[in-house]
């Protein structure tokens, strides 16, 4: 190699290499972002009684960027949070061909979390059943939803946190509105239909955008979903990237809409159930010949 390619490389190597000057502000720009992360999620928890003290939390812990970053960030507030409360991490393996499953337990154990693994072969089920081609994640979430509760009543579990992000619980929203011809989402906290499971989803408030931001400055192991997350004809990626355009051309517009989950006015609303529509009437203005009670000086 010559000395004019040698100084070549070297001066394409320098360029590349980020400055100590960059490194220090990526540093405060991840801890900027964890702290924003671990206060809206501090905020919904508060809003929404998702934790008390004494609770074994079972973090459902898929792989993906959304996942890792609720645990991380309920780790951080375990140590600051004035009550006290358990963590544990469970993962459910559904045999999907390919999977890693070295990788979740490697990063579990290197974090110190209890966690549990729980296999359970979901992938043949879902591809038995559903036709090629067809949308599997109706039935792949009910079978992980079946399993998840199983493991829970098993560990003693007191709260089943679910990664649900902002864009999730509006996405929803919208599903429901354009295909189910309802006003309904997913609930911060709801119980489940046995009664006898608690599920939260603490990542309410945050932006997918930021856990994805948050996921690369953390290098988080991910994993990616080969089954439900490769249909490209999923309605709800088509709304996804609905709000997405909303979001570019119209800053603000998905923020007002999510703060309006949170403002709901059942009165101005058709629902038959939840006013009697045949009871209202008006009031009438007092009479004119009803006695006038004294002036007193």
């Amino acid at each position: 190699m010559t000395q004019a390619a040698v100084d070549h490389a070297a001066s394409t190597l320098a360029r590349r290499a980020p400055s100590a000057r960059e490194a220090q502000r990526a540093d405060f720009e991840a801890n900027k972002l964890k702290k924003r992360l671990r206060r809206l999620v501090g905020q919904a928890i508060a809003d929404f009684s998702m934790i008390e003290a004494g609770d074994r939390v079972m973090v459902c812990l898929s792989g993906g960027k959304d996942s890792y970053g609720m645990l991380d960030v309920l780790l951080s507030l375990q140590h600051r949070a004035p009550l006290s409360f358990e963590l544990i991490a469970v993962n459910l393996d559904q045999k999907q061909p390919g999977f890693p499953a070295d990788v979740l337990p490697r990063y579990l154990a290197s974090r110190g979390v209890p966690f549990r693994i729980e296999e359970q072969d979901t992938y043949s089920v879902v591809k038995r059943v559903i036709p090629e081609g067809r949308t599997m994640c109706s039935l792949c979430s009910r079978l992980r939803r079946g399993a998840l509760y199983r493991v829970a009543g098993e560990i003693g579990a007191t709260k089943i946190a679910l990664g649900h992000h902002r864009d999730d619980i509006l996405a929803t929203f919208f599903l429901n509105l354009f295909f189910g011809a309802k006003l309904k989402t997913m609930p911060p906290k709801l119980v489940s239909d046995d009664g006898k499971h608690v599920v939260i989803r603490p990542l309410a408030y945050v932006r997918e955008r930021d856990l994805a931001r948050y996921a690369e400055a953390m290098a988080f192991p991910i994993i990616p979903c080969n089954l439900c997350g490769a249909q490209e004809n999923l309605q709800r990626k088509q709304v996804t990237a609905m709000l997405r355009e909303w979001e570019k051309q119209y800053p603000g517009r998905v923020e007002t809409i999510f703060n309006a989950l949170g403002n709901v006015v059942t009165t101005h609303l058709l629902d038959r159930t939840l006013r009697d529509f045949a009871a209202i009437h008006a009031t009438p203005p007092p009479s004119l010949e009803d006695p006038v009670a004294p002036t007193r000086l």
